[in-house]
């Protein structure tokens, strides 16, 4: 899957923490681009900065240089209320769907409050409707809007996580480890639900997983991290019939 245009182009990207005696490198100049409507694999053990970099994306953690352009547009200088409108276009599904859910509130009002904020013009009526609609697109019945996140199982809860990301309408979505705090069958229904929407909705991703055997399944391209670096690229297929880097090797061989 190739295109003229990326729809992310992410150019020399470097997190660093400060530390004593010497920064932490999170991210050390890590480039690499993901076209619309495709899914990027992302994948290293913990503590290779594969979520630093996903967090990066989207604001949610300052990058100490690089670029971040996002169709065409770099995000990076961009004060908070100059990046609000591009933050609904860049949503992001997190790993624990029990904790990234607010347990006072109601399903209705976690997946409404995106819409409150970024459709103002949708009166509360409208916003239910949007609501439900996509309670089912996310395959939950629409009256689950009135129950809350303690009554449902983990993989229903990361479907409710999925439809917030999905009611702005983005084009891009950073999916952080999202099927690892679940059971290995629920895994497989998470997985195939985010490429059915991808194909509906044309939805790009950057798959964020410790995990090969998913990421193969559900990625068009796979990045491998290694403190901090990008020490491999290559199509799916490419990556697991012909790794070129050691560490590539050692984590296929660690899932084999």
């Amino acid at each position: 899957m190739t295109h003229a245009d990326p729809l992310l182009d992410v150019r020399d990207i470097r997190v660093h923490f400060p530390a004593k005696p010497d920064p932490v490198k999170a991210v050390d100049g890590v480039s690499f681009t993901v076209s619309p409507g495709e899914t990027v694999g992302l994948v290293g053990e913990s503590g290779s900065g594969k979520t630093t970099i996903g967090k990066a994306l989207i604001k949610l953690v300052a990058p100490t240089s690089g670029q971040i352009l996002y169709r065409g547009r770099d995000v990076m200088p961009l004060r908070e209320r100059e990046f609000r409108p591009l933050r609904k276009e860049m949503q992001m599904i997190f790993q624990d769907p029990f904790s990234s859910l607010n347990p006072r509130w109601t399903i209705g009002g976690i997946i409404a409050e995106p819409l409150e904020i970024h459709f103002p013009h949708l009166n509360k009526s409208e916003r239910m409707e949007r609501v439900a609609s996509l309670l089912r697109k996310v395959a939950l019945p629409a009256d689950a809007m009135r129950r809350y996140p303690h009554e449902f199982s983990g993989g229903q809860r990361q479907r409710i996580g999925i439809a917030r990301a999905l009611a702005v309408e983005p084009g891009f979505i950073v999916c952080d480890e999202p099927v690892s705090a679940l059971d290995v069958s629920v895994q497989a229904q998470i997985v195939n639900l985010l490429q059915d929407l991808q194909d509906e909705l044309g939805l790009a991703y950057l798959f964020i997983s410790h995990d090969l055997a998913v990421v193969q399944h559900i990625s068009h391209r796979v990045l491998v991290m290694y403190r901090g670096h990008l020490v491999e690229s290559a199509t799916a297929e490419e990556i697991y019939q012909n790794p070129q880097h050691e560490y590539t090797k050692k984590l296929l061989a660690a899932a084999a």
